[in-house]
């Protein structure tokens, strides 16, 4: 019989005036969660708060499904205080301002909380406003984008009722979460036309303001036998700076090879807008921020560059990996295990090799599984006469499909590392 009383259930804090705890988690997405689970898995006992404003937590990576008609909706959320580990409280607020000095967070409720370490994992902020018409554009007149839970449906609507036209699919510049996600859309969408035998009829085109499709070379070929498959007219440099829903036109500034910058107008009858994305302005405007707005962290230990009880992770951080759930999960136990390090005055114990996933959803079907560390080195979960990531393949597929939603779920969000066990400090402390 096992004696050990069970940890308390998590707490909503509706103040944190006064309040200290040896944790504080700034976000309580993807990142801030699995962190905290990872923490509270190794050291029960410490204080521990998670500070986030929304209800509702998502999981993102189903969107582009939802998109492609294969997840509903209902299946990528989930209530936020269902998905608190037990023994941490919950501040449902947001940071409105930092004091690293002083290890003090102000919220957006009007209160504060002190802290011995804090980890930043706010997620990046979607721009929608920088695109001039596209707000207003958004779910309606064909225009769509998976990036948001409310309008993926819209997308699979426009994707089974479009006849004939123009299809157009953006990506902006990078940083963005998930920077595989703007094609995906594009090839499940040119997949389901081929299957209802009206390819021909719908001409599809890609603006994407980066000079090549995709950021690691290893993964291009495959990907661009897709591209010639379904007659996709790439446009590399090409970036979306304007929509007018009513009149159905996109206005895009190109950089052609000369160096010169014009401007080109296109029509579409459906179009799949991403936009810009950048830092948060509560840490932009912070002394957490770097020169490029996101937390300055060390890319190895995930330690902020000047504060050394500070620590960022996922889209926040900012470090030249993906940023993708696939990081977030293997970045969480190296933060976890760093963090308690910090908060007990040892030298930091795991690194991070800047690991990163994105699940090219070149068909319903098939996916190109691209796995990266730092500089574009390629890193393989599974050895290649099982799973040869640079070609598609089935069981890619039906890992993203079943396996990976499980994963995030019962397994990163409530701290368990299958696979992602920290790795030692390679001589550095």
């Amino acid at each position: 019989m096992n004696d050990t009383p069970a940890p308390p259930a998590p707490a909503l804090v509706s103040s944190a005036r006064g309040l200290t705890y040896d944790i504080a988690i700034i976000g309580g997405g993807a990142a801030g969660l699995s962190t905290a689970a990872s923490i509270l898995k190794r050291k029960p006992g410490i204080t521990v708060v998670i500070v986030e404003p929304s209800g509702s937590h998502f999981y993102q990576p189903g969107w582009t499904l939802v998109g492609g008609g294969v997840f509903k909706q209902s299946q990528t959320r989930r209530s936020e205080k269902k998905l608190i580990p037990a023994g941490a409280d919950w501040v449902q607020a947001a940071a409105s301002g930092f004091d690293p000095d002083g290890r003090i967070v102000h919220l957006s409720n009007g209160s504060s909380l002190r802290y011995s370490i804090l980890i930043v994992a706010t997620g990046i902020m979607l721009d929608w406003d920088a695109i001039e018409g596209l707000p207003e554009a958004l779910g309606r007149n064909g225009v769509t984008s998976n990036y948001r839970y409310d309008l993926a449906p819209y997308t699979w609507q426009m994707v089974q009722t479009l006849g004939r036209g123009n299809a157009v699919f953006t990506q902006p510049p990078m940083p963005i979460k998930c920077a595989g996600a703007p094609q995906k859309a594009m090839y499940l969408a040119c997949d389901a036309w081929r299957k209802r035998g009206i390819a021909d009829n719908i001409n599809v085109s890609f603006h994407t303001a980066t000079p090549g499709l995709f950021g690691v070379k290893d993964y291009v070929p495959a990907l661009m036998e897709y591209i010639e498959r379904y007659r996709i007219d790439l446009q590399l440099k090409s970036n979306l700076v304007a929509v007018d829903g009513p009149r159905q036109v996109a206005t895009f500034s190109n950089v052609g090879a000369d160096g010169v910058t014009t401007k080109s107008e296109v029509e579409f009858a459906m179009l799949h807008a991403v936009p810009p994305q950048r830092a948060p302005d509560v840490i932009r405007n912070s002394p957490l921020a770097g020169a490029d707005g996101f937390v300055a962290v060390d890319p190895a230990t995930l330690r902020h560059v000047k504060y050394d009880d500070i620590f960022a992770l996922g889209d926040v951080a900012g470090t030249s990996n993906a940023k993708t759930a696939a990081a977030v999960r293997k970045q969480a136990p190296i933060v976890a295990v760093n963090a308690l390090a910090a908060l007990e005055g040892r030298p930091m114990v795991a690194d991070y090799d800047g690991y990163g996933a994105c699940p090219l959803t070149v068909e319903r079907g098939k996916i190109v599984l691209a796995e990266f560390a730092y500089g574009g080195k390629l890193a393989p979960s599974l050895p290649k006469w099982v799973l040869d990531g640079r070609r598609p393949t089935h069981l890619a597929w039906l890992l993203k499909e079943y396996v990976m939603p499980l994963l995030y779920w019962d397994g990163m969000l409530k701290g368990r590392e299958l696979m992602v066990e920290p790795r030692p400090l390679c001589g550095k402390s």
